[in-house]
């Protein structure tokens, strides 16, 4: 089998269905010898924020010279990019010789204990290789992020990460989570462990009383982050410089490569986090590692006046909609939009409608059996503005019409990450080389 077979072998293993227990996780690392226990974890949950607050965390650590893996979902272009070796993707080679360490294993217990064992899912098939290639690159800090939820994520496998990481929670897979506020930081909170300290975004007092309860419970130190504890010292085109003062540590200054205000939010759980890991850091590591962070769809410019960010949620829609309307004072913003079909569209388009004065909008459909037509997203759209809205199925064409109708304005392309994907892989094409 070569990397390509592998890669298709599993996306066609099912995504978005029941999840097997843990257990059945369990069954593989013990097979494997449970390498997770010979690494310090950082174990992150969230509805918004956790794969930038994995991703500020691993680099803070790569950057103070420790060997760190970063295990994220999901990937922009090629899958590889779920899992990283101090900050680079791992080869083909090593994502080949995992798939088949593992998918070895997962047919020995098949044939042996087929009573007991299910053949993993795509996000658990994932995770397995991800402690396969941290372990055999001998990783001392592995960052990792949660795929859904948090209770019953194969990821909570793990017995006892040095600090577990809640980002904001919003109503988000709610089929899957529940559908309030409480429901959803239950399942998040369920990473929180026996004795292990617990970061978490204090802004929700609903959400705050469910995690304090269950850090209670597992007697777990706890740190909230809140608003009120930074105070935006620039905020350019480019970065964010900020203090912070949480009150836990001394204060300090950090300057972010973001454009984007929640990311603030996200940088204080990571420096936190970092502080609480008692791994030595100082805190120019800290301020070097948060200053070199790059996080790929989350407010990228990926060509002049063109921006990217993988807002999939009407959490994520509302943090946007604050960063663009400071762009529109002096900017002619247009969209190139998309959604996938478990998420409230509407509400999305209508928050983006209601809070900016688009000169117009391009819809198109993600490559993805969850897509929302273009032609639907366009009928929604002309429910809530009087703007230009033009349907193109085809990304690649929907990004070249959107291109020339920017102008010399803004474009931002919004509302998937499945979107920000595939836009990555059409810049990377040839003709746009």
């Amino acid at each position: 089998m070569n990397y390509r077979e592998a890669e298709a072998y599993i996306n066609d293993t099912p995504r978005f269905t029941k999840k097997n227990t843990l257990e059945n996780t369990r069954m593989v690392l013990d097979a494997m010898g449970r390498p997770e226990r010979r690494m310090k974890l950082i174990h992150v949950a969230g509805s918004n924020g956790k794969g930038s607050v994995c991703a500020y965390l691993s680099s803070i650590l790569t950057t103070a010279g420790k060997q760190t893996g970063l295990f994220i979902s999901p990937h922009l272009v090629d899958i590889n990019e779920r899992f990283l070796l101090n900050q680079q993707p791992v080869s083909n080679e090593q994502f080949l010789e995992a798939f088949e360490a593992v998918m070895d294993i997962v047919h020995d217990l098949l044939r042996e204990q087929p009573e007991k064992f299910a053949h993993p899912t795509f996000f658990e098939l994932l995770f397995l290789m991800g402690i396969y290639i941290f372990d055999k690159n001998h990783m001392e800090y592995v960052v990792l992020e949660t795929g859904l939820g948090g209770r019953f994520d194969a990821t909570n496998v793990i017995e006892k990460p040095l600090v577990s990481v809640i980002t904001s929670i919003s109503l988000e897979h709610t089929e899957y989570l529940g559908d309030t506020y409480e429901l959803i930081a239950g399942e998040k909170a369920g990473i929180i462990k026996e004795g292990c300290p617990v970061v978490y975004d204090g802004s929700r007092q609903e959400v705050e009383a469910v995690i304090l309860e269950k850090a209670a419970r597992m007697h777990a130190r706890s740190y909230a982050i809140r608003p009120d504890m930074y105070k935006i010292l620039m905020n350019t085109q480019k970065t964010i410089d900020f203090s912070m003062d949480t009150g836990y540590y001394l204060p300090m200054d950090v300057s972010i490569s973001s454009v984007a205000e929640y990311q603030v939010m996200n940088a204080m759980e990571a420096v936190t986090a970092a502080h609480v890991l008692d791994a030595g850091l100082t805190e120019n590591d800290i301020r070097r590692g948060m200053e070199q962070m790059r996080w790929e769809g989350r407010m990228e410019t990926i060509l002049p006046g063109v921006i990217l960010d993988g807002a999939h949620n009407d959490s994520g829609v509302e943090e946007f909609v604050k960063t663009a309307r400071r762009f529109q004072k002096d900017n002619r913003i247009t969209m190139l939009f998309s959604c996938v079909k478990e998420k409230d569209y509407e509400g999305m388009i209508r928050t983006i409608c209601e809070n900016l004065d688009l000169s117009g909008v391009t819809v198109t459909e993600v490559e993805s059996d969850r897509l929302v037509p273009a032609e639907e997203l366009l009928q929604i759209f002309r429910k809530y503005t009087t703007q230009e809205v033009t349907a193109i199925p085809s990304v690649k064409e929907a990004l070249q019409f959107a291109l020339r109708s920017k102008g010399d304005g803004i474009l931002f392309c919004v509302g998937s990450l499945y979107l920000a994907g595939s836009i990555k892989s059409v810049i990377r094409s040839k003709e746009y080389a």
